[in-house]
């Protein structure tokens, strides 16, 4: 695990310089609430509505970005405006927060926009939950959202914008399908029954901090998909937060509080968050646990004790996102996994056709757009196989099949970026043998995804260059046939 976080690939440095903006975003917006007069609840609001700005919108294009960030307080302050209003109305406020939580995930539906809103929405109920806001204070948080997002946007796309010398993000939609087939509708009622056990119990548990169950509860239910993420994800942010709370008693309780060392743990926690981000939840997790441990440390109640009832809650939420996965509208981890490899192949097929016309002469033909795609969608992929290739998934023979489908897509993606940087060469030229290795190429993606069988043409000794990748990539199709049809009563995904 620690290989995995700081040993992973950073193009461009882009993961380093999305922490070191977002350290810059959050300190810059808490100074502004300072200076703007703000109590620590202020601040505290501010801070994390800067976060969350700079986290959660992924908008594949700049001016989209900019779009989403100018809608966060649209749908951040009638929430914040309803919580406040609820506080002293336990029933109304439950029932409220359910509803959240059901329509923050069916926003997914429309992409990244909607997924950004969702979160800020929910995030914004539970931060009213966390601060315990009243009405009186309403003035004094419009102000701090206000001002920390409209701070989080200059850093964002004013002062360090390197977006904009970055090809447009690729960000595949969810699975379709309509009605209760919808991946999002399915989702959202499921989260909607999670967040009501956790809910209930975490009240059981603690009548003042049983929010935290519904936190951990949503944020089980984001970036997943299939009833075998969900698991997963459930089980690392339970083991994230145990290694944060062990991490939070050696540090965060003995700082008390004071202003300089807590924030130093601060900035140490938001870089920690959003560099670990997109390689390990876990590791994020116990950032964020860092993070609420430090800031319930300003706030003057932090203690072991309160740590140990995160602890429990975490596991609440956990558990209730487990149930409902598992017992409502269930969304099992074979159809997902399947229809993001059907989506990856014909991506496949698509940088192909694509470097075939450009190798041709075609000039507008270029396959970078659909090398980009092709990327996340095996992202995707990875994240929709975690369950098989997980070390506790006793499953050893779907597991060994999950890990060589993994490997050969990884051969794909390899021989389709060496084509095209041949197809990128002026001097490259187009024969027939090209022509027919290409369509070979096509007609092997067509047989995979149709259940058909693949003939693989013997490589010539001598081949090099492009024609080279299209045999590399024709092998790589006809040996995914094999782990890609198990039989029926073996699947390579049916967790």
């Amino acid at each position: 695990m620690l290989k995995r976080v700081f040993m992973a690939p950073d193009p461009g440095r882009v993961r380093l310089r999305f922490a070191a903006r977002a350290v810059l975003g959050v300190g810059l917006a808490v100074v502004v609430c300072g200076l703007a007069g703000h109590s620590l609840t202020g601040a505290v609001t501010g801070g994390l509505a800067a976060l969350l700005a700079l986290f959660t919108v992924t908008d594949a294009t700049v001016r989209g970005q900019a779009v989403t960030t100018a809608l966060l307080p649209a749908v951040g302050l009638p929430v914040l405006a309803v919580a406040a209003g609820l506080h002293d109305h336990p029933v109304a406020r439950d029932l409220t927060f359910l509803a959240v939580v059901g329509l923050g995930v069916y926003a997914r539906r429309w992409g990244p926009r909607g997924h950004s809103l969702g979160v800020f929405a929910f995030m914004t109920y539970f931060v009213a939950q966390f601060l315990h806001a009243r009405t009186d204070q309403l003035p004094e948080l419009y102000a701090s959202v206000v001002l920390s997002v409209l701070t989080a946007a200059a850093v964002r796309f004013g002062l360090w914008c390197y977006e904009r010398r970055l090809p447009p993000a690729v960000v595949p939609a969810p699975p379709g399908g309509t009605g209760l087939a919808r991946v999002t509708t399915r989702q959202a009622i499921q989260a909607t029954a999670g967040a009501g056990f956790a809910l209930v119990v975490g009240q059981l548990v603690s009548g003042q901090r049983w929010y935290w169950a519904v936190g951990a509860t949503w944020w089980v239910f984001v970036n997943t998909t299939s009833r075998g993420e969900t698991l997963v994800r459930g089980f690392r942010r339970v083991l994230g937060t145990v290694i944060g709370i062990g991490l939070a008693l050696f540090v965060a309780v003995p700082v008390h509080g004071d202003a300089v060392p807590t924030a130093l743990i601060v900035a140490v926690s938001v870089f920690g968050i959003f560099y670990t981000a997109a390689v390990s939840y876990t590791w994020m997790m116990l950032w964020v646990t860092l993070l609420a441990a430090v800031l319930y440390g300003l706030l003057g109640v932090l203690s072991p004790g309160l740590l140990v009832l995160r602890l429990v809650e975490t596991g609440v939420g956990a558990l209730g996102a487990v149930l409902a996965v598992a017992f409502v509208l269930p969304v099992t981890t074979h159809s997902i996994t399947d229809a993001w490899i059907q989506r990856a192949l014909h991506c496949v097929h698509a940088c192909t056709a694509r470097t075939a016309a450009r190798l041709a002469g075609a000039e507008d033909a270029d396959p970078a757009p659909e090398v980009a795609e092709l990327e996340q969608l095996l992202a995707r992929v990875r994240l929709s196989v975690a369950p098989l290739v997980h070390p506790l998934n006793p499953m050893r023979g779907r597991k060994r099949r999950a890990r060589r489908v993994l490997a050969l897509l990884d051969d794909c993606a390899r021989e389709i970026r060496g084509l095209v940087a041949v197809a990128a060469d002026p001097e490259a030229s187009h024969d027939a043998r090209l022509a027919a290795a290409c369509r070979r190429v096509e007609v092997a993606v067509e047989a995979l995804t149709d259940g058909r069988d693949i003939v693989v043409r013997t490589a010539p000794t001598a081949a090099e260059g492009a024609l080279a990748h299209l045999h590399g990539l024709e092998r790589a199709l006809a040996e995914l046939a094999a782990p890609l049809r198990a039989p029926s009563g073996s699947p390579l995904v049916g967790a």
